[in-house]
């Protein structure tokens, strides 16, 4: 029974890249993140073996690598800060083509040993939003609420001052 739980468990966790890279000043290198069946956590993990601890990690569209090769403004969806190692976690909620950029900002070439993978198995909740139609009926409540308890705090409050 603790096998079994331990293979579901392990067949939950897909690792995508295990890897030294090595990345110019001023350079970045890029990995593929494919989600075409459903989402997952993207985690993400590096350390800088050798070179200038100004490395960072960034979860961005596939689509937006284009605009990154030509300078152009782009989206990203998550990052790291700069430092010699650290992680990126993001739950991604939509299938799509994903990349992890591994971005050196230093002055010299840095060697970075790089970890991503997926975990099929932790789901937090769906964050969803009301419509705007509801969005609209709860502002009036809360406004009618409000200028009800004001109006009635109001009243009492004249009632003492008058007397």
């Amino acid at each position: 029974m603790i096998f079994a739980l331990f293979l579901v468990l392990a067949a939950s966790r897909v690792e995508l890249v295990d890897e030294v890279y090595q990345i110019p000043a001023n350079e970045w290198r890029w990995i593929p993140v494919g989600l075409s069946q459903q989402p997952a956590l993207v985690a993400a993990s590096y350390e800088v073996l050798s070179g200038p601890p100004e490395v960072r990690l960034a979860l961005l569209p596939k689509d937006d690598i284009e605009k990154l090769k030509e300078g152009a403004p782009h989206s990203v969806i998550a990052v790291s800060v700069p430092a010699s190692g650290g992680r990126l976690h993001y739950q991604i909620r939509e299938r799509g083509e994903y990349a992890i950029v591994i971005d050196n900002q230093g002055r010299a070439p840095a060697s970075v040993r790089t970890r991503v993978w997926l975990d099929f198995g932790r789901r937090g909740p769906t964050v969803t939003q009301l419509s705007p139609r509801r969005q609209m009926v709860i502002v009036l409540i809360s406004f009618a609420v409000f200028f009800g308890i004001v109006t009635f705090s109001a009243r009492r409050l004249l009632k003492l001052v008058r007397r």
